[in-house]
């Protein structure tokens, strides 16, 4: 029997999405095994990764591997992937989504968001959470911080910040979930397109017929539903890493709901929409969305978003 190489970056959180892709694989009768691959943005944690270049800083590498047959498959965080795949590459499945939210993690008691009365400093490298906090909560400061979640953990812990803003869905799967000080609502912080799910890439030239038994053992059509409409917007946007976009996909009876948009950088200017069509189309919703976002501002925005990234 073929065994299946997984590549993956070497962080506890990409390790253990490897290891839950090898274990969806095995339970399919599959054999799999792990092969560890540094990445530009693992290896860059002084510099933003807006300031590195979104596309493809946690994805060159498996896709340089991918495409010389080392590894079979790539897994990663959804939320990780460029909006646009390069030529020759595609993603052939989507794990059963986590919780999607984001939560405020902290070795400190008594930490609120809406307590304006008291100096609260957040550590984060998104800027959709930073975007987001300048235009909810003005008094709270925010701080860069980079690496994996035990470093980002233990940077708080010496003073860099009071707590970090992160996904629910990588705090749960390392275990921290005692030191969630709180669960954001998914009414102001829209999570990042994919936010939850774990991502397999593969080659267009890898074998059909593993192709298929790749997808059978490990992708989750109902949240592969709601993936393509988020990120159907997110390539008519073009968005990445790097720009301030949200979208999150669910079903209603038997349609599916799309609700999403983009904010500023300085936090000014909100665009918000909620769209609702057949689960048959997730890509044309996205890209209803996406219409209804441009044309209430979003375009402008945009602009102004990426002249102010690329100084």
């Amino acid at each position: 029997m073929t065994k299946i190489k997984i590549g993956t970056r070497g962080s506890k959180l990409a390790l253990w999405q490897a290891y839950h892709v090898q274990d969806l694989l095995e339970q399919g009768g599959l054999e799999a095994e792990i092969v560890i691959i540094d990445t530009k943005g693992d290896q860059i944690l002084d510099v933003s990764i807006s300031k590195i270049g979104s596309k493809g800083v946690f994805t060159q590498e498996l896709e340089d591997q991918l495409q010389d047959g080392r590894i079979d498959i790539a897994v990663h965080s959804a939320k990780d992937m460029q909006s646009s795949l390069p030529e020759g590459f595609e993603i052939i499945a989507f794990t059963e989504r986590e919780l999607p939210h984001d939560v405020i993690l902290s070795h400190k008691k008594s930490i609120y968001l809406d307590d304006s009365s008291k100096p609260l400093l957040l550590g984060t490298s998104s800027t959709r959470r930073v975007a987001t906090l300048k235009h909810f909560y003005p008094h709270v400061k925010t701080v860069e911080v980079r690496g994996n979640l035990q470093t980002r953990i233990r940077k708080m812990e010496e003073g860099l910040c009071d707590a970090l803003l992160l996904a629910y869905a990588g705090v749960h799967r390392m275990g921290y979930d005692e030191m969630i000080a709180e669960n954001l609502s998914l009414d102001k912080f829209i999570p990042a397109v994919g936010q939850g799910s774990v991502a397999i890439e593969a080659s267009t030239n890898l074998d059909p017929f593993l192709k298929e038994k790749i997808i059978a053992t490990c992708d989750h059509p109902q949240t592969s539903q709601k993936l393509r409409a988020e990120r159907a917007y997110l390539r008519v946007l073009e968005g990445g890493c790097s720009i301030p976009v949200f979208a999150l996909a669910g079903h209603k009876d038997d349609d599916l709901t799309l609700k999403g948009g983009i904010v500023s950088l300085d936090g000014q200017k909100r665009i918000f929409f909620e769209v609702e069509g057949p689960v048959t189309d997730p890509e044309g919703l996205g890209e209803k969305l996406a219409a209804k976002v441009f044309a209430a501002g979003g375009k402008e925005i945009l602009e102004d978003i990426k002249s102010n990234l690329n100084q």
